[in-house]
């Protein structure tokens, strides 16, 4: 239930001080596995651990919270994976326009936790 994640995920960004990353994908999908790969590894996984709470948004195969991703602007039909950052208190920071993490690398995602990191 992604709506119940994200509410959970704002409630402990606020009692720890840390933003949320929606990160919108499938397990279908190469990319999302790559980019989650990357979060996860180092250096990103330390900055990940200390700023940010992530809340993997599956979108089926473009038949699944969609409205979520509507919610927060992301135009995961241009395709996946996309990203949207949340400061703790849900107000949307960020959302991906141009399928900016397919075909990323590891230096690409550190500059981006780098970026909107609390």
């Amino acid at each position: 239930n992604a709506k119940a994640d994200i509410a959970s995920a704002l409630k402990q960004a606020r009692a720890q001080k840390k933003r949320v990353i929606l990160d919108f994908g499938g397990d279908w999908c190469g990319d999302c596995l790559v980019l989650d790969m990357y979060m996860h590894q180092g250096p990103n996984d330390k900055v990940l651990e200390k700023h940010f709470i992530v809340v993997h948004v599956d979108i089926g195969h473009m038949d699944n919270n969609m409205d979520v991703a509507r919610q927060y602007k992301v135009p995961v039909t241009k395709g996946v994976p996309a990203l949207a950052v949340l400061d703790a208190n849900g107000r949307l920071l960020y959302s991906e326009k141009e399928k900016e993490f397919e075909h990323t690398t590891l230096s690409d995602v550190t500059k981006f936790l780098n970026r909107w990191k609390a």
